[in-house]
């Protein structure tokens, strides 16, 4: 990892700065699964204090990303794919339901709730983005913002949360050209589909969508494991 000074801020806010910047180390694999290292390691490289590096370090230990050894430091959590196919699974329940919820609204209605998405994703094959982690970031939005357009704001919630529990590894399902392709296509596709309010098919395409995803960024996923 390369060096990050986090300087002027007050302390309740240097902690969550260095809490973001750990996890975004963890969803690029600077810090990679299984890795270990100390407080004071990481209160080096970041310039900072033990305090807010240990406060952070809780807060990631609770939401799961890592794991405290007892005199021996941290460590990444390795990664749990039997624990990923299954929030790759709760996926697939919200999203479909909301194309059903989606499909349900008038023409009207439906066309200014997918207005944005239509705009970001609709568009010619030169203009398609190819940086890895802007992509990522959008292809994330792309699928939080269909299930917060119907209107459910708790579901939204556990969505948002679902998405960013498997983000470590769906950032990676953009490392290859062709899936930067297929993604626009198939997004392109599936807004096609609502809009014409052809359920089944709408479905069946997101269902087709969100698999393939799953089994490419655990395919690239285990390459890269292999050459740590």
């Amino acid at each position: 990892m390369t060096t990050t000074t986090i300087v002027g801020k007050s302390s309740d806010n240097l902690s969550e700065l260095v809490f973001q910047k750990i996890k975004n180390d963890i969803f690029d694999f600077q810090l990679k699964p299984g890795a270990r290292f100390t407080e004071s390691e990481i209160a080096e490289l970041y310039e900072v204090s033990r305090t807010p590096v240990r406060q952070a370090l809780y807060r990631l230990q609770q939401d799961g990303y890592v794991r405290v050894h007892f005199r021996s430091g941290w460590e990444v959590k390795p990664l749990n794919f039997k624990a990923y196919e299954e929030l790759y699974d709760l996926r697939i329940l919200l999203e479909c339901y909301a194309i059903e919820q989606l499909c349900k609204m008038d023409s009207d209605q439906l066309k200014q709730a997918l207005q944005g998405l239509v705009n970001l994703w609709c568009i010619p094959l030169e203009q398609y983005l190819h940086d890895l982690k802007t992509l990522s970031m959008q292809d994330e939005a792309f699928h939080c913002q269909l299930v917060e357009a119907i209107g459910n704001s708790e579901m939204a919630k556990v969505h948002r949360d679902v998405s960013e529990k498997i983000r470590i590894i769906r950032r990676l399902d953009f490392s290859k050209d062709y899936r930067i392709e297929a993604t626009y296509a198939e997004h392109q596709q599936i807004l096609q589909l609502i809009l014409g309010h052809n359920v089944i098919a709408a479905l069946e395409k997101m269902r087709s969508h969100i698999q393939q995803s799953k089994e490419e960024v655990k395919k690239i996923t285990l390459e890269m494991l292999a050459q740590l």
